[in-house]
């Protein structure tokens, strides 16, 4: 008895699939990131206090503030009632000040960027409780993409508590190994 030709074998028969049985699966991007923090939180990244700023302060102060704490980002909150309204964001503010679209006696309201707020926009609320892999899908994909922060919010949203950047990510990741 001689064996079949090779085009007698049908194709699924030559070229089997995988078993699914196989415990070589490449991970999910969402199990690849919860494998890289290990549930690490927010909390863990051991963030400085945000720096928050009133939209009528001046834009010299600001700058001063930020200058010594080294923080690229400030958070702008009302005086009175501590709500959110945006940020300023230094870089930017360097690039209003260098092509004199602004000067240091302007206010922080005149530079800042304002957070939308109208039905519709739905925010993603970050706190010292959510998972670092949630933070690297929010500063990468999500709202945080664009200015490369996240604010970090207790859960009910009333206090500005830190700002989470993809660089203190980074050093978390290279801390970790």
């Amino acid at each position: 008895m001689s064996l079949p030709s090779e085009d007698a074998i049908p194709s699924y028969l030559r070229n089997p699939p995988p078993s699914s049985s196989s415990h070589t699966a490449t991970p999910t991007p969402a199990q690849s990131l919860a494998a890289k923090y290990r549930g690490a939180v927010i909390a863990d990244l051991d963030l400085a206090p945000a720096l928050s700023v009133p939209p009528q302060q001046s834009i010299s102060e600001a700058l001063a503030m930020s200058y010594d704490r080294s923080y690229d980002q400030l958070t702008v909150i009302n005086p009175q009632n501590r709500s959110l309204l945006g940020y300023l964001s230094i870089p930017r503010l360097k690039h209003l000040l260098q092509s004199r679209t602004l000067t240091e006696e302007d206010t922080v309201e005149e530079a800042m960027t304002r957070f939308r707020k109208s039905k519709g926009v739905k925010y993603t609320v970050i706190t010292p409780e959510t998972e670092l892999a949630e933070l690297e899908e929010f500063l990468t994909s999500g709202g945080g993409k664009e200015s490369g922060f996240a604010v970090v919010t207790d859960a009910g949203r009333k206090f500005v508590l830190a700002v989470a950047t993809r660089d203190d990510l980074e050093n978390f990741a290279k801390r970790r190994g």
